[in-house]
């Protein structure tokens, strides 16, 4: 159950102060966006952890008890909180109730919609440890396999499945700086991915990082097909092979997930404006940033 449908179906039950990251200024623990929901005895999510979360846990505490209205608060990181990051943040407080189920759902709905997108090929055991990791992270992921009833039934809200037969016929609409992950279950239709997606940067060149799995020398004899399927050089230099960030080692799927995860956070961040890391690179200003979200 992933931490939204946790939040919402509490909240069917029983009222609660949603806490939003507006903005921020200088070094902050989270990113605008991030939240954290708090019940009368639990909360959801998190707004970074620390002294802050707690002032912040004590205040939506207060509003639902009634004591206070919605509204933005400041905040300054500094010796005051017991935090040393320098920077301010703006926190939303929100009290919503069973009524604001919908209306929350078509927020995150939307948020999700304006998430970096990830296109998955292949349901196996690696494809499926890795949904579990993709799955706890801002990302709009594709699940793709040529086979039938390969996907499993339970699933983060923010994984989208598609059965495509022949596989490589998905590429073709793909959005717009997808990051491409291949992993399927044969060879075969990991060379037709493959080059389905090298003629669409082609004719394109509007697509993320391409990364497939597998060894060195799997790699060395897909290069040989593509390069007489009539790729050059500089086709092929665009797909990561082997997956994953360098230097994790392990060949479990657990651990292969985490380290394509990361390889992707890494794409990601290099090629999106939308994501944190890239705000979090700008110089400070002297006003708080506002989120576009």
């Amino acid at each position: 159950m992933t931490q939204v449908v946790e939040f919402l179906t509490q909240l069917a039950a029983a009222d609660a102060v949603l806490v939003t990251v507006r903005a921020y200024r200088g070094s902050v623990p989270r990113e605008p966006g991030a939240w954290m929901a708090v019940f009368a005895d639990t909360t959801v999510g998190t707004i970074g952890g620390g002294n802050l979360e707690w002032q912040a846990l004590a205040q939506a505490r207060l509003r639902l008890a009634g004591q206070g209205d919605d509204a933005e608060v400041n905040y300054k990181l500094g010796p005051s909180l017991g935090q040393c990051c320098g920077g301010e943040v703006r926190l939303r407080f929100e009290h919503v109730c069973a009524t604001n189920v919908t209306q929350l759902q078509q927020r995150f709905d939307l948020e999700h919609a304006q998430w970096p997108q990830v296109a998955l090929f292949g349901g196996g055991h690696v494809g499926q440890a890795l949904v579990q990791v993709l799955g706890k992270l801002p990302l709009q992921v594709r699940w793709i396999d040529s086979r039938d009833e390969i996907f499993p039934t339970q699933l983060p809200s923010n994984v989208y499945c598609e059965h495509c037969d022949p596989v490589q016929a998905a590429v073709v609409d793909l959005a717009a700086g997808t990051q491409v992950l291949i992993m399927s279950f044969s060879h075969a239709e990991d060379l037709d991915v493959v080059a389905a997606c090298l003629s669409r940067q082609r004719a394109r060149a509007d697509l993320g990082m391409i990364g497939l799995i597998g060894s060195k020398t799997k790699w060395a004899v897909f290069r040989q097909r593509l390069e007489a399927r009539g790729f050059a050089q500089a086709d092929l230099a665009q797909v990561a092979s082997p997956i994953g960030l360098p230097g994790i080692a392990g060949k479990q799927p657990e651990v292969i997930a985490v380290a394509v995860a990361a390889q992707v956070l890494l794409a990601v961040s290099a090629g999106s404006t939308r994501w944190p890391p890239s705000r979090l690179r700008r110089p400070v200003d002297n006003t708080l940033m506002h989120s576009a979200r």
